[in-house]
C-alpha cells in the first residue's frame, strides 16, 4: 500500500510558566496567611494524586516544607480513588513514580483504602473520606485543575474532584461514578466536595494550572470559603491554555503512547474527540474517523484504561495489559466500554494499512493523518502531506524538517517519534 508522506510541524501556544515553584507556592500561602489558618502543632493531610502532574513532586514538597516552617505536622495521603490497583501499596507505588516517597518528602505517606462515612448529600449519597485524612486536624487538597475527560461543566477535574473521588478511595469513587449516571458528574462532585468543605477540616486548597507544554503556568492558594468559586475561575484559565490538535477533521490519528500518567482515560478525550461515556455527550470536535494507539507507557503499570477509545492497536500493547488494574478502573469508573480491546496486529505497518482501508473513499496516500507522541505532548506533531498547504497558511504553525515517507524498522514498527525528525 502506498502511504502518505509526513512532515513535522510545531504548534505555537500561549504558555506562561513559573520559574521558581517553591517560591511561588510560599508566596501564595503567605498571601492567604496560611499560618493563621493552620495552627502550630496541627496535623495536616496533604493530598497527592495519580494524574501525572508535571511538577507534582516539587509542588507537594514545597507545600509540606511550608507547613513544617509554620509549625504544623504535615503528612501525605494518596488521593486517587481506585488507582494503583485499589490497594494502599499500589497507591504508594504510583506516588513513588513521581518521586513522592517518605524519604524525598521528609514527611510520612499514610496510605490506606479504609474510609469513614462523614455524612450524606441532599441526594442521600454517602460521603466517604480517607481514614487518615479524617483523623487529621486539617486537609489540604492539592491538584491540577483541567478539563475532565468524561464531561464538561463549570467544575471538572481539580480540587473538588480530589476531595470527592480522590479521598473517597475505591468505595467513594465507585459510588460517585454510579451516581453520576442519574445525577451527572458535575452535580455529584460539587455536592460531595461541598460536604467535605462543610466539615471545616479543609484549611485551604492549592490549585495548579499547566500550559500546553506540560509546564506549571500558575499555582493558586484558595481559602476554604472561596475554593468552589476560585476553582471555577481557574478552570476557565486552564482551558484557554490547554493543547489541541492543529486540525479538527482527520481521517486517521496515530498515538504512540497512552497511559494513566498521561490521562485518566489513557488518552485525553478532549484531544481525541471521543468519550464513550455512559449516557454522555460526545465532543463536537475534533472529528477523527480512525484512531490507532501503538503502546502503553511503562508508568501505567499495565493499566490500559481507555484502550477502547482506539479502533486499532498492537499485539504488544495488548500483551502488556494488567487485567486486574484495568478492570478495576473500568468497574469503578463505570466505563467498561472504554477498555474493550480493539483490532490488534503484530506490527504497526499492518495496523496502519488495515486502518487506512476503513476511512472511506479517500486513497491512503491522500489521507489526512496526524501522529502524536501522546495526548499531553502536542507541541510537535507529524502531519500528512494533504494537510501541508493548510499548515503553511497558519500563523500558529511552523513547518519544520521536510516531507518524508513513514519509516519502519525490521519488525514493521514505526521508528520512535522522538528520533524520527525528518532531517
Amino acid at each position: 500500500m502506498k502511504l502518505p508522506r509526513m512532515i513535522r510541524v510545531k504548534q505555537r501556544f500561549e504558555a506562561p510558566v513559573i520559574d521558581n515553584l517553591p517560591e511561588a507556592i510560599s508566596d501564595e500561602l503567605d498571601r492567604i496567611d496560611a499560618g493563621a489558618i493552620v495552627g502550630k502543632g496541627s496535623s495536616v493531610a496533604v493530598t497527592a494524586g495519580s494524574r501525572g502532574v508535571a511538577d507534582i513532586g516539587v509542588i507537594v514538597k514545597a507545600a509540606v516544607d511550608y507547613l513544617k516552617r509554620i509549625g504544623a505536622k504535615p503528612f501525605i495521603v494518596p488521593a486517587m480513588g481506585s488507582h494503583g490497583g485499589a490497594t494502599a501499596e499500589g497507591q504508594r507505588e504510583v506516588l513513588a513514580h513521581y518521586g513522592i516517597t517518605d524519604e524525598s518528602m521528609g514527611v510520612p505517606i499514610k496510605a490506606t483504602m479504609d474510609v469513614v462515612e462523614i455524612g450524606q448529600t441532599a441526594d442521600k449519597l454517602p460521603v466517604f473520606l480517607d481514614r487518615y485524612a479524617s483523623e487529621a486536624d486539617y486537609i489540604i487538597p492539592l491538584n491540577r485543575i483541567k478539563a475532565h475527560t468524561d464531561f464538561s461543566g463549570s467544575i471538572e477535574s481539580g480540587l473538588m474532584k480530589i476531595m470527592a473521588i480522590g479521598l473517597g478511595k475505591q468505595k467513594g469513587a465507585n459510588t460517585y461514578h454510579r451516581a453520576s449516571i442519574q445525577h451527572g458528574f458535575e452535580h455529584v462532585i460539587t455536592s460531595v466536595g461541598s460536604l467535605v468543605l462543610g466539615t471545616g477540616k479543609v484549611a485551604f486548597g492549592i490549585g495548579i494550572i499547566e500550559n500546553a507544554f506540560e509546564q506549571t503556568a500558575k499555582v493558586a492558594a484558595l481559602r476554604s470559603g472561596e475554593l468552589l468559586s476560585g476553582e471555577r475561575e481557574l478552570l476557565i484559565e486552564s482551558k484557554a491554555l490547554m493543547g489541541r490538535l492543529p486540525f479538527d477533521t482527520l481521517d486517521f490519528l496515530i498515538v504512540d503512547y497512552m497511559g494513566k500518567n498521561i490521562s485518566g482515560t489513557g488518552m485525553d478525550t478532549n484531544i481525541i474527540g471521543r468519550r464513550l461515556q455512559t449516557l454522555g455527550v460526545e465532543p463536537e470536535k475534533p472529528k477523527i474517523i480512525r484512531i490507532f494507539v501503538r503502546d502503553v507507557t511503562d508508568a501505567s503499570d499495565g493499566n490500559a484504561t481507555g484502550i477502547g477509545l482506539a479502533d486499532f492497536t498492537t499485539t504488544r500493547l495488548v500483551d502488556r495489559i494488567d487485567r486486574h488494574a484495568t478492570y478495576m478502573n473500568g468497574i469503578t469508573g463505570l466505563g467498561p466500554q472504554k477498555s474493550r480491546i480493539p483490532f490488534h496486529y503484530d506490527n504497526d505497518r499492518e495496523a496502519i494499512e488495515i486502518a487506512l482501508q476503513t476511512i472511506g473513499l479517500t486513497p491512503p496516500e491522500l489521507a489526512s493523518i496526524i501522529r502524536i507522541e501522546n495526548t499531553l505532548k502536542l507541541t510537535e506533531v507529524d502531519i500528512s502531506e494533504s494537510l501541508l498547504e493548510a499548515a503553511k497558511l497558519r500563523s500558529d504553525l511552523e513547518v519544520i524538517g521536510r516531507l518524508s515517507s513513514l519509516e519502519f524498522d525490521s519488525s514493521g514498527n514505526l521508528l520512535p517519534f522522538s528520533i524520527y525528525r525528518f532531517a
